[in-house]
């Protein structure tokens, strides 16, 4: 199986590596639209080059990763429906709604599978607990705690691109509440705060925020965010139910200090960056698409998933701005 990657950076760098090494992987080739830069990667990595997308397209791949900035991912992904190649892209599929309800509508009439990148339903936490809740170990499931709090923020020029705090960082969570459930969001009520640097105001955004969210079945689902962190990258889910509560994230990395006398957890080591927290996710959610590519595999995170996280996203951002409650009824759908 020949694989193509699009985007060499940290993360395409680091999908390179892991495709590499998988067994049902003969060959891995990048490109980027910075050819120089790829060319680098493909030499360090020992891996195949292409000058561009398109002629990484037109060699002949198996699959297609998109591991580029997000206002590449719409183009390349059509790009790689119009050539028939199952591709795997890393969220979000669009920087903006319209978009990702008109790639929703483009693969409806395709078979050619994609498969976007929320990794967090590889994560063998959230997993169990998805497993938990659908075989009714908690009872029924009224309040579930989710929270992504990065350690430091990014750079000031990936603000203004990034589509704001609810749809670059707690979309994660939207995506994952989901998946756990299996229910819909039917409405949000969400604020927003900025203690931090000037970039975030200055873009319209904020480095802080909250959100209620009602399920379907009127399960209350609290979800934080922010980009400092100072005690490490915290991510973690707790799904409370009448018979039991399950936690996701609670082991010796928890990047919390307990204020009880003589407790000595958790002992760490602390995790610094999404990419020590979901290791060994990553690499799960590349084994997985090496299998949808090869056809024995249906997509495990569909645009369909991507465009619902995407509108509880957009609902809590418009929560944010007009300080009101909002149905997802307001948010355009296919």
């Amino acid at each position: 199986m020949r694989i193509g990657l699009v985007g060499v950076g940290r993360i395409g760098a680091f999908h390179t590596e892991t495709l590499r090494d998988l067994p049902d992987v003969d060959e891995v080739v990048v490109a980027d639209l910075d050819a120089g830069t790829a060319r680098a990667v493909a030499d360090k990595l020992g891996v195949g080059f292409a000058g561009s997308p398109a002629e990484l397209l037109a060699s002949g791949v198996d699959g297609l990763v998109i591991a580029t900035a997000t206002p590449c991912h719409a183009p390349l992904l059509r790009m790689g429906l119009d050539a028939g190649v199952p591709t795997f892209c890393e969220k979000p599929v669009a920087a903006t709604l319209d978009e990702t309800i008109d790639l929703a509508r483009l693969v409806a009439t395709t078979t050619t599978p994609v498969h976007v990148g929320f990794q967090r339903r590889f994560d063998c936490g959230y997993r169990r607990a998805q497993e938990a809740v659908a075989e009714g170990r908690l009872g029924f499931v009224h309040s579930i705690r989710a929270q992504t709090h990065d350690q430091a923020p990014p750079h000031a020029t990936y603000i203004p691109s990034s589509g704001g705090l609810f749809r670059d960082c707690s979309i994660h969570d939207f995506d994952i509440i989901r998946f756990v459930t299996g229910r819909e969001v039917a409405s949000v009520y969400a604020t927003g705060a900025n203690k931090g640097a000037d970039f975030f105001s200055a873009a319209g955004d904020v480095d802080t925020a909250a959100a209620v969210l009602t399920l379907d079945d009127d399960t209350l689902v609290s979800v934080s965010a922010t980009r400092y962190n100072g005690a490490g990258h915290d991510v973690r889910m707790e799904v409370l139910g009448s018979e039991g509560t399950i936690g996701v994230g609670y082991d010796d990395s928890l990047a919390v200090t307990s204020a009880e006398p003589g407790a000595t957890y958790p002992s760490g080591p602390r995790h610094w960056s999404f990419m020590e927290r979901f290791l060994p996710a990553y690499r799960a959610e590349l084994t997985a698409f090496a299998t949808v590519a090869r056809g024995t595999l249906a997509s495990p995170c569909t645009v369909q998933d991507a465009l619902q996280a995407f509108r509880v996203a957009e609902a809590c951002e418009l929560s944010r701005r007009e300080n009101r409650p909002v149905s997802l009824d307001e948010i355009p759908d296919l």
